[in-house]
């Protein structure tokens, strides 16, 4: 862990890392290794990545740091000649932050450590691009992503690829980042099929479980809608979420937050089910009249109607699912098993979503 001793002002990492760029690592570069051709950034893991950190971020995995890419060519050699004059030449200190960091732990976790003297163990990741993305998210950068990759790629994995900050870059990140900016239209259209159809499938059980006496089921069917109402946003507005610690956080950034989120709010503080119902009903058209708004087919009904003639008010998210798929024009992408989308939508096993290995086992659940 970090000192006990008063802490250095906040400094938001991202800031952090482009000024430990720009003032330290740079130079380094420039003054030792002329014309080394690199490219510096901070993506990958982190709060501070996705600009959430704060000062309890700073307890691990947090401080002067970076990503520094290298050409693949001669790479050992040059990893091993940076890695050695990092640890002699950066300072013991960066704008009061300690630039050397423990050894990993058991999980691979590290953190600052202050030195006062001798070498730094700097927590900078020397890399290429191409082994980079393998690791992340199994994706070789050589060839194209193919739909069973997009499927199985975790979403807080390619959120934390494309946000993040780029300092220098002669080895092209950037239009490596560009090309996982978002999913292609046709299988967007297939997720935001599968989204809705999650909501369909129980938005009548909130009614049908407080009718039997079911109290605790309708608020737990209650808050998987919350939350698969927040998701259909996220998509809607084409942007990655992220995993549970930051997901409201995360929402809240979406244009659609201020008008939709008291309802949510709402639905989930609600004691009793007519005010559960008036809430999410509400979300639910704001989430058509929102999907309407894209314009990617012609406009479904976006009020709340009876579900079948039982007491319980529905948009029937099957049906806006149904209408999406049939308007999907690439065959493969239709021949692909309905509504199950991907595997952030039918899982929430993090082992299973930040495992490279799981993950591409499952590509075989998609036709090629």
């Amino acid at each position: 862990m970090i000192s006990s001793k008063p802490q250095p002002e906040f400094i938001p990492g991202l800031k952090l890392s482009q000024m430990y760029y720009e003032e330290a690592v740079g130079p380094l570069l420039a003054r030792h290794f002329p014309g080394l051709r690199h490219t510096a950034a901070l993506i990958g893991f982190g709060s501070d990545v996705l600009g959430f950190d704060d000062e309890r971020s700073r307890d691990h995995m947090w401080g002067p740091r970076l990503v520094l890419f290298l050409p693949e060519e001669n790479f050992a050699e040059n990893q091993n000649a940076l890695e050695k004059l990092f640890r002699v030449e950066l300072p013991p200190s960066f704008h009061g932050y300690p630039t050397s960091f423990s050894a990993p732990d058991a999980e691979g976790v590290r953190w600052m450590e202050e030195r006062e003297q001798g070498a730094v163990s700097p927590l900078i990741e020397i890399t290429t691009l191409p082994a980079y993305f393998q690791k992340e998210i199994g994706w070789d950068t050589c060839r194209p992503i193919e739909t069973a990759d997009w499927l199985t790629f975790s979403e807080h994995r390619l959120l934390s690829l494309t946000s993040g900050g780029v300092w220098h870059d002669d080895l092209g990140l950037e239009a490596v980042r560009a090309q996982l900016a978002y999913y292609p239209k046709q299988l967007w259209m297939y997720l935001l099929a599968a989204q809705w159809m999650k909501i369909g499938q129980e938005e009548a059980f909130v009614g049908r479980t407080v009718e039997v006496g079911d109290e605790i089921g309708s608020r737990l069917i209650t808050a998987r809608l919350v939350e698969a109402v927040m998701r259909l946003c996220f998509l809607m507005e084409r942007r990655y979420a992220p995993y549970s610690k930051w997901f409201g956080r995360a929402f809240r950034r979406l244009e659609i937050a201020p008008l939709i989120e008291p309802h949510l709010s709402g639905a989930l503080e609600a004691g009793d089910f007519h005010t559960r119902e008036a809430n999410l009903c509400r979300a639910y058209e704001i989430c058509a009249w929102k999907f309407n708004s894209l314009d990617l087919l012609p406009p479904v009904e976006a009020r709340v109607r009876l579900f079948y003639g039982r007491p319980f008010k529905v948009i029937f998210g099957g049906a806006i699912a149904e209408k999406i798929r049939s308007a999907i024009s690439d065959e493969n992408i239709r021949a692909l098993p309905p509504f199950i989308g991907s595997v952030n939508q039918f899982s929430a096993s993090t082992d299973s979503l930040e495992s490279i290995e799981v993950t591409t086992r499952l590509r075989g659940l998609y036709p090629s």
